[in-house]
């Protein structure tokens, strides 16, 4: 039996998924019993809970031959580091009272850096840490890119702007990965149970994207394909991300994590591979994202 954390979600949706497909007995785990109705009725289990109640996700992880883990993210948190940390420190408790052995955590590109990088190492640099005090666990590290889906996800600013924006620099080549694909290596990873101590596997997607070169792509599906992109100055990003939501705190993070990728500190330990190049291009997810009407 295999645990899936935030099986509502786009990437733990797409895991419990292919687990089913494959035959495998799923505890899929979530908060919303509505969204997980569609996994119940394609056979996985499913308990509903909060991530942060450590005797909540003990009592799902107990039993399983692996579990899959993620830090659930809401960019309103006024606190992103410290709900982060009771996310994680749950997550790490279950770990250790369940007796779970094998655990694959979903991370990401530059979670080895202790600072400077935003989300990343708000999150998940601290939460990896965390894993690798576990005794007595295999641990595999699985660390994507930026998503594909991030990118078609800031439409609303074109509304707005009449141009793509974000902090990132415009020269800076960035990997960038589907969400499917991480699925499929998580998924892979769960049923294959191949890794002993601690294991980091990064995945890069199918090539490195400009911003600018992504905007082309994004903005010839929606009917514009003269779209431009700008980055903003960093305040005026953050600002923007208030009025879209975002607390200021994971405003000035995510601006933070764009000045990371401009200047080259989120990047590949061990260089681009066969093992870390995954297929999915950025056109397949905007074709499948965006309604017909916009994709024709």
């Amino acid at each position: 039996m295999i645990t899936v954390m935030g099986a509502t979600g786009h990437v733990g949706r797409q895991i419990t998924l292919r687990l089913l497909a494959a035959g495998e007995h799923v505890r899929a785990i979530g908060r919303n019993p509505a969204a997980l109705a569609e996994l119940a009725e394609a056979g996985a289990e499913i308990h509903v809970g909060d991530a942060a109640d450590s005797a909540f996700l003990t009592a799902a992880f107990r039993g399983a031959d692996a579990v899959h883990t993620l830090l659930p993210y809401n960019p309103a948190t006024p606190d992103f580091r410290a709900a982060q940390a009771r996310l994680g420190e749950a997550i790490v408790t279950a770990v250790r009272d369940s007796g779970v052995r094998k655990v694959v955590a979903l991370s990401s590109l530059g979670a080895d850096l202790p600072s400077g990088t935003g989300f990343i190492a708000a999150s998940l640099h601290a939460q990896e840490e965390r894993l690798r005090t576990l005794t007595g666990v295999d641990l595999l590290l699985l660390r994507p890119t930026l998503f594909l889906e991030s990118i078609v996800a800031g439409l609303p600013f074109v509304d707005a702007m009449g141009v793509y924006a974000d902090a990132v620099d415009p020269d800076a080549p960035v990997p960038m990965i589907a969400t499917r694909d991480v699925a499929a290596a998580a998924a892979d990873a769960l049923r294959a149970r191949d890794w002993t101590g601690v294991e980091a596997r990064e995945l890069l997607g199918p090539c490195d994207l400009t911003y600018p070169e992504a905007t082309r792509i994004l903005g010839a599906a929606i009917g514009k394909p003269d779209l431009q992109y700008v980055r903003l100055p960093d305040a005026d990003m953050a600002g923007a991300l208030v009025e879209a939501g975002f607390s200021p705190d994971t405003a000035a993070l995510h601006v933070e994590m764009g000045r990371a990728l401009s200047d080259g500190i989120i990047v590949p330990r061990g260089g681009r591979t066969s093992a870390n190049t995954t297929p999915t291009r950025f056109e397949d997810v905007v074709a499948e994202l965006l309604p017909a009407t916009e994709a024709s």
